[in-house]
């Protein structure tokens, strides 16, 4: 690490985030977990570990200066915004500190204070109702670092897959339309670039999905891999950029395939979602390339009707914090 922590922002409150946060400092010896800090919820993140079953120190700091020193002994908690912990049950409150503590911990990420943000699982439709205008907190993450929503690229990735999707959060009958040489190629060098600076690929190896079933069939399902994904990938071929496919994508992620490439980009969301999640569900992380700053998240979401039971699994949690942390290590040796 940089002698900065991560600073890790909440999520709903009323969500799992705080008590795996709890829970991640908790083993952070035994998974060597860079230092970090959680922004606010101070009394909240108490309560939370204890309704967890766990014995953890709280310190609150008012400089992130002050977490990398704090860490060892205690989980640091930058003063600020507070809520009663009430599992299970999201209100207006609640979101209201989400939103402050995403803003905060995304502020000081890039303002350099953090070494970089990760962040709790949130629930969108509370969020909007105390004024968060983004999709999600990719496109808010990149909005406060000044780069366009289409050049940040979601990466899905656990120990055995990493995954793109091309498309996001639209409607699968809107995908063929959507999707273009330009775009492929753009998401491709993205994810080229982000494998070589967080992860340290050289040569990032980039499997290409195709859209229809058997990669169209010569034309018998659709077109699109001829007209539009393969064209895409001869060109990013010639740029230097070891792209491969159209690739079925019913047999790209079986064990044998997965070896042959570093990162699989998908042409819509599922399709990018359930290989991941089908093998990586606990383990699995979502991170932001093509940012000047380091993030991830937890690849789950708030799990409303567990939180507080002492049943959701920290390894989300867990892998998120360590590979953010890895990242800006890797970042640092390259600045």
């Amino acid at each position: 690490m940089t002698g900065r922590a991560l600073a890790v922002s909440l999520g709903d409150p009323a969500g799992v985030g705080p008590e795996l946060i709890c829970e991640a400092w908790a083993r952070r010896k035994a998974e060597a977990l860079p230092p970090f800090f959680a922004v606010g919820g101070a009394g909240l993140l108490a309560q939370a570990a204890e309704a967890r079953g766990l014995s953890v120190p709280i310190r609150p700091v008012s400089d992130p200066a002050a977490a990398a020193e704090a860490f060892a002994d205690a989980l640091p908690v930058l003063a600020g915004e507070d809520a009663p912990y009430r599992p299970g049950e999201p209100s207006r409150e609640g979101a209201a500190l989400a939103l402050a503590s995403l803003t905060r911990a995304t502020a000081l990420a890039v303002g350099g204070a953090a070494a970089g943000i990760v962040t709790g699982p949130i629930a969108k439709a509370r969020l909007a109702e105390v004024g968060f205008h983004h999709p999600g907190q990719t496109e808010f993450v990149a909005a406060a670092c000044g780069v366009a929503a289409q050049d940040a690229v979601m990466l899905l990735a656990g120990p055995q897959l990493r995954t793109v999707p091309l498309t996001v959060h639209c409607a699968l009958a809107d995908v063929p339309g959507l999707i273009s040489v330009d775009l492929i190629r753009s998401r491709a060098r993205i994810t080229a670039q982000g494998l070589r600076r967080d992860f340290g690929i050289a040569d990032p190896r980039v499997a290409v999905c195709a859209l229809n079933p058997h990669a169209g069939e010569e034309g018998r399902f659709g077109d699109e891999e001829a007209l539009v994904i393969a064209p895409a990938i001869a060109a990013l071929r010639e740029e230097g950029i070891d792209a491969t496919g159209p690739h079925p994508a019913d047999s790209l992620f079986a064990p044998h395939a997965r070896d042959t490439f570093d990162v699989a980009l998908c042409m819509y969301h599922d399709q990018a979602l359930i290989p991941l999640k089908a093998l990586d569900f606990d383990n699995g992380v979502n991170m932001t390339l093509g940012l000047p700053v380091v993030r991830t998240s937890p690849d789950h979401g708030t799990a409303f009707a567990i939180a507080g039971k002492r049943q959701a699994n920290p390894g989300a949690m867990i892998a998120a914090i360590r590979m953010a942390g890895e990242a800006a290590a890797r970042r640092a040796e390259i600045a």
